[in-house]
């Protein structure tokens, strides 16, 4: 691999984050019931082998690299999306649990810094699990289903964030100008 590749933007990122996408999208959309028939147990495949699997080895691949940010992220998320996907049905609270669990641990990824894209997703992923373990404490559906819409945002960023790395889009925000009237010249 090259190593003049910037973090956050190699091959292994994109896979990365293409993994972690297409599973976000998979768990938040069967959360939400906008599907009919689509439920959350039809994410657990997707959850166990792209969220799980495939998302550890990218994981692995980044910290080969000397990516630490994004191999810690890929390891830890992809060990957690394959117990989700492996445990047995518990009780709702232990259910809760884990999410809360799985929350704090994303939220240690929003706060680590990195890329606005990358911040971008694991802060709705952070919500989308708290929400989620607080609905499973409650019994809740209403809060679950709000939980997997922010899923399905937090997927769809990281989807956006591994197209923008391969299609060369922008993957940060314009910081305006200091002040009204300024403009930059050069």
């Amino acid at each position: 691999m090259d190593n003049d590749v910037s973090a956050g933007s190699g091959i292994t990122t994109v896979v990365g984050r293409l993994a972690l996408g297409i599973t976000l999208l998979a768990f938040g959309l069967g959360y939400t019931d906008v599907i009919d028939g689509v439920s959350a147990a039809d994410a657990v495949s997707i959850a166990q082998y792209v969220g799980g699997i495939a998302l550890f080895v990218a994981g692995l691949m980044a910290l080969r690299d000397r990516d630490s940010a994004n191999g810690t992220a890929f390891v830890t998320l992809g060990a957690l999306w394959f117990t989700w996907a492996v445990s047995a049905e518990g009780s709702a609270n232990a259910a809760g649990l884990f999410l809360l669990l799985f929350a704090l641990v994303v939220l240690s990824l929003a706060l680590a810094g990195g890329d606005q894209l990358g911040q971008g997703a694991y802060g709705l992923f952070f919500v989308a699990l708290l929400l989620m373990a607080i609905a499973h404490f409650a019994d809740n559906d209403g809060l679950t289903k709000v939980g997997g819409w922010f899923a399905v945002a937090a997927g769809a960023v990281a989807w956006y964030a591994a197209t923008a790395a391969l299609a060369h889009w922008p993957t940060a925000l314009p910081r305006r100008a200091a002040g009204r009237g300024v403009t930059a010249t050069g």
